[in-house]
């Protein structure tokens, strides 16, 4: 059993990821310029499908990982969704801690919260201490 200090930062942890995870997905849907041009300089298709795409992905994880039932569906696809995106400014060779690692970032915030929040997550990953 974890105490109610650690379930509610799992629950904090949890909301910022997906507070950001809803801006990121919405932003792309919509799509504005900057998902056009940033997608071009990362040599994505710069085309607002694409980016209606990508948000679309965005945010279906996103709302998988917000309801408790599939939270740990939501969490392996959107690990999977930052690895794509870490592999693709590894290729560019974008600055690595602030470009390249914020998929990593997102990633701890992620397991971070759902370990946190969900009995079952943490009888398959036990804590280190």
């Amino acid at each position: 059993m974890v105490s109610y200090p650690a379930l509610w930062a799992g629950r904090v942890m949890s909301s910022l990821a997906i507070l950001f995870l809803l801006f990121d997905g919405t932003i792309k849907l919509v799509p504005l310029d900057i998902v056009i041009a940033t997608s071009k300089e990362m040599g994505l298709p710069a085309t607002d499908s694409f980016a209606r795409f990508l948000g679309v992905v965005t945010l279906a994880c996103t709302a998988l990982y917000a309801w408790p039932r599939t939270a740990l569906l939501g969490a392996v696809l959107l690990t999977g969704l930052f690895g794509g995106a870490i592999g693709t400014h590894l290729k560019l060779d974008s600055p690595l801690f602030s470009h390249t690692l914020f998929g990593l970032y997102l990633g701890i915030l992620v397991w971070g919260g759902v370990w946190l929040r969900d009995p079952r997550v943490r009888r398959v990953m036990p804590s280190i201490a």
